[in-house]
Parts: C-alpha cells; sequence; structure tokens
C-alpha cells in the first residue's frame, strides 16, 4: 500500500487539483482554490520520494497559508459578495406614483422601465396619485418613496 502512493502519488496530486478546480467552478467561494494551487508544488515534490505523510503535512500547511494570507486579500481585490443587485440601482430614480398612498394603505409607482411597484411613503405622508417621487430604498417587492419636491 505504501508503495502505490509512492508510486503514484503524483497522479494522486494531479486529481486533487482538478478535484478543487472543478469545485470551486460551481461554489465560486475562494475556499477549495486554495487547496488546488498547493496541490500544484505537490506534484513535483511527489516525483522526489518524499513520504506521503510528509506530502500530506506540505499540502496542509502550503493551503493554510494560502488561504490566511492570500483569501482575504482575493475578496477585497475580487468584490465577491458586494455588487449590487439590479433592484438595488433604482435608488436614487424618480417613480410616478400611479395609486395614491396614504399613511395607512399602500399606494403604486410606475418605474422608468415600466413596472409597476407596491409603494409606500419612507415618512408617512400621504402622496397623491400623478406625482412623482424618489426611491429611496426597496425592501422585497415594495419601495419606499419621498416627494420628489
Amino acid at each position: 500500500m505504501n508503495e502505490f502512493f509512492i508510486n503514484f502519488s503524483s497522479w494522486i496530486w494531479l486529481g486533487i487539483l482538478i478535484v478543487c478546480i472543478v469545485i470551486e467552478a460551481f461554489t465560486m467561494g475562494l475556499t477549495t482554490i486554495w487547496a488546488g494551487i498547493a496541490a500544484i508544488p505537490l506534484i513535483f515534490i511527489a516525483r522526489t520520494g518524499l513520504p506521503f505523510k510528509w506530502q500530506l503535512l506540505i499540502f496542509a500547511l502550503i493551503t493554510i497559508l494560502l488561504i490566511v494570507f492570500t483569501r482575504p486579500f482575493a475578496i477585497k481585490k475580487l468584490r465577491i459578495g458586494k455588487d449590487k443587485t439590479n433592484v438595488n440601482t433604482m435608488i436614487g430614480e424618480e417613480v410616478l406614483i400611479t395609486k395614491s398612498i396614504t399613511k395607512f394603505q399602500k399606494g403604486q409607482a410606475k418605474a422608468k422601465n415600466g413596472v409597476i411597484w407596491t409603494a409606500k411613503s419612507e415618512d408617512e405622508s400621504e402622496i397623491l396619485e400623478g406625482s412623482t417621487c424618489i426611491i429611496t430604498a426597496v425592501e422585497g417587492n415594495t419601495i419606499s418613496v419621498k416627494n420628489n419636491i
């Protein structure tokens, strides 16, 4: 069994590299990519005849070092999880009130793209039909608006 790891350990590390890249491609979480990168030098280290337990130790150390020192930098540079969704880009846009908004009842507003939204007043004031307002927040399928005075 030990001879198997000595003879085929380069192929094992290549397999780990491929599996990690495939997992990362589906998850995009920047976690398994570091193990994949750590497997690259192990493909060559395995050819030196180093015992497999030491290869595992080197692999674990490289993976941990990569995660600790490069993952935060990569997340910051790639801005993972920081993108605005299409809905959040609507904040600040003008809408036309198509159904009056009262303190106790939501109304409707039509956005520039023609979509009708359920609307509520940001400060619970009454907004009459035909008014133009500014979107201040999006909460689910309801927009908060304030009078465009």
